[in-house]
């Protein structure tokens, strides 16, 4: 029985939204094989039957000029779809016609579903979908993706289509066949000769000639609009974390009330001390930790998918693509790196925006470079300690320039292979039209997203957690038990080349679970207040000495190491949670790991370069 769909179409037609309509959370996520190009399977049950989706990457054509095209193209030439659904955007029609005039020429069972038809009526375009249904011979469907409406028409098109299926009755003439810039110009001209012939008449507009308002000048022009777009950018993140906070304080209290009863029981039944901390501190932690990256995940999705619907993203990716152009990378990435100063897992999640895996890949792999809020939480406190307020200004200084610095290097080392130059081009694209959100759909997209992170995190983050804890676990509680320290004194004439001493290092290692912990254990190593297992996994509720820990750092270690200290510290990875998004945004666990281990190297490179550099100096 005939029962795959595969939705076609271009970035940003709706694919997504029909595909996580029809499929909620019934999905499977991977990359094709041999290829770092995402591949999305859904199915959906229809009267008795169940259906197979599959999202076809995101592409301008079928040309096979990318990954994307190329996989597409093979895809639906190998017969695997019994149905196609090209989506195409009702309000730029003539531009998104283009997909169809290339799929065409595949001979394959097809519907066509007009989708924005909501903004085409804002912009006052009435279309003839059943005349442009008898000159193409496959039934044209008007819809609105968006509002949640029509879905139910949608399933029984397609069931009706994979019983009796209709293909294209109208395809371009046949160019001179040939590789050479000649013969594709001359494909090219026939295409859009056909797209002329399909679309005469089909739409009428009582529009007038569409003028930019005030806003719209300011919003494009070259210096006021980069000013304006940071500023709704920095607001929606303001309004994310203004979401996300109160969730993110009712899950922090869960270790805290969960830590003592457990404890109590287990204690009681005489379990071995390790799986106590396991269930009563580490689990928990975890537990608080998913939860915590959940309702950033939502209040992110739901602060930036207001902004991408109503169609104010697309004039932000217009002002910075010139920018981010030098770093192999598209406008649109401009969010997600400013995300990135809030939280790393907010910029990874907010790359879903990119139109393809290897930019998206690249863009967390930049975002990674971003410090983000919870270190900002440690530098002044530890900068303070031995430079003084201007010292701690002018560290804050140069942490920034090489923050820019280490965002081209990033672009450098992986973008040769996730963005080649050949395969990059300007950014080209028409500006939307504003019009308003549909909440209900922007609601069910975050709430959608914030559950797959929170499912598909919480082993991640266990398993790594386990394996730090396995590290820093102490019978005693003291730190000098413990693996890590047995680890980290043992490897103390190595880390001292990089300028760190066995207490810095151990915080190092930490920045990378928590850049939280770093002052906990920071106080557990110098001061000894606590165990190396509290520090960690109670950063946010301990009680931390910060006169004793200045007093005794200062007295320990010299301004170069804590200099080289600040600086691995902040351009190492950022941590678990951020290492977990990435893994799950990317399907891919060989590049999550080649990054990881690339800001790891960089991190300790950099700490031996400013280590030896300042003591010349200091």
């Amino acid at each position: 029985m005939k029962t795959r769909i595969a939705l076609l179409g271009q970035p940003n037609s709706g694919k997504s939204t029909v595909y996580n309509a029809l499929t909620g959370s019934r999905q499977h996520v991977g990359n094709w094989p041999g290829k770092t190009v995402e591949k999305n399977d859904g199915f959906y049950t229809y009267k008795g039957t169940k259906y197979t989706v599959t999202d076809l990457p995101g592409s301008y054509g079928l040309s096979g000029n990318s990954d994307e095209e190329t996989i597409t193209a093979d895809f639906i030439r190998s017969g695997q779809a019994d149905l196609v659904c090209i989506l195409v955007d009702a309000s730029q029609l003539e531009r998104s016609m283009f997909m169809v005039a290339e799929f065409a020429a595949l001979d394959k069972p097809a519907v066509l579903l007009l989708n924005m038809m909501d903004v085409a009526k804002a912009q006052k375009k009435e279309i003839d979908f059943k005349l442009l249904q008898k000159r193409l011979g496959i039934p044209v469907l008007p819809f609105t993706a968006a509002d949640g409406k029509g879905y139910g028409e949608l399933k029984e098109l397609f069931a009706r289509e994979l019983e009796a299926p209709h293909k294209l009755s109208s395809v371009p003439e046949s160019a001179d066949n040939g590789s050479s810039a000649q013969a594709v110009l001359s494909q090219s001209q026939e295409k859009y000769r056909w797209i002329g012939a399909m679309l005469e008449g089909v739409t009428h507009t009582a529009a007038p000639e569409y003028k930019l308002s005030k806003f719209d000048r300011i919003a494009t022009s070259p210096v006021k609009g980069k000013f304006l777009c940071l500023g709704v950018v920095l607001a929606a993140f303001l309004v994310a974390m203004i979401i996300c906070v109160p969730i993110m304080s009712v899950a922090q209290m869960i270790p805290q009330i969960l830590f003592e009863p457990i404890s109590n029981l287990l204690n009681g039944w005489n379990v071995h001390p390790w799986l106590v901390s396991v269930f009563s501190m580490m689990l928990p932690n975890v537990l608080y930790f998913t939860l915590s990256m959940a309702a950033f995940v939502l209040g992110v999705n739901l602060a930036f998918g207001f902004l991408e619907e109503i169609g104010f993203l697309a004039r932000a990716a217009y002002q910075f693509d010139g920018v981010l152009s030098r770093l192999g990378l598209q406008g649109k990435a401009i969010c997600p790196v400013l995300m990135g100063f809030g939280c790393t897992i907010g910029g990874a999640c907010g790359t879903r925006i990119m139109d393809n895996w290897g930019q998206r890949m690249l863009a967390m792999a930049v975002v990674w470079a971003v410090p983000c809020g919870a270190i900002w939480g440690v530098i002044p406190v530890i900068s303070s300690m031995f430079f003084g307020p201007v010292g701690t200004l002018l560290v804050c200084l140069l942490i920034l320039c090489y923050m820019v610095l280490m965002m081209w290097i990033v672009s450098k080392v992986f973008g040769r292979t996730l963005a080649p130059s050949e395969t990059r081009s300007g950014m080209i694209m028409e500006l939307p039209p504003y019009h308003k959100a549909h909440w209900k759909h922007i609601l069910r997209e975050a709430f959608l997203k914030a559950w797959d992170i929170f499912r598909r995190a919480l082993g991640t983050v266990t398993l790594v957690s386990l394996l730090f804890y396995a590290f820093s676990f102490s019978g005693t509680g003291s730190i000098e038990n413990s693996l890590l320290y047995r680890v980290g004194t043992a490897i103390e004439p190595v880390t001292r080349f990089f300028g760190l001493g066995w207490q810095t290092f151990m915080a190092f290692l930490s920045s990378a679970f928590a850049k939280e912990a770093v002052l906990g254990v920071l106080n557990a190593t110098f001061v000894g207040q606590s165990s190396l297992l509290e520090a960690t996994f109670f950063s946010k509720t301990a009680v931390q000495d910060n006169a004793a820990l200045a007093v005794n750092m200062v007295q320990s270690i010299s301004k170069p190491e804590a200099l080289a200290f600040l600086f691995a510290c902040t351009f190492n990875v950022p941590c678990v949670m951020a290492l977990s998004t990435t893994y799950r945004e990317s399907h891919s666990l060989k590049w999550t790991a080649r990054v990881a281990l690339f800001y790891i190297g960089a991190a300790l490179i950099l700490a031996c370069i400013v280590y030896h550099v300042a003591v010349l100096f200091m």
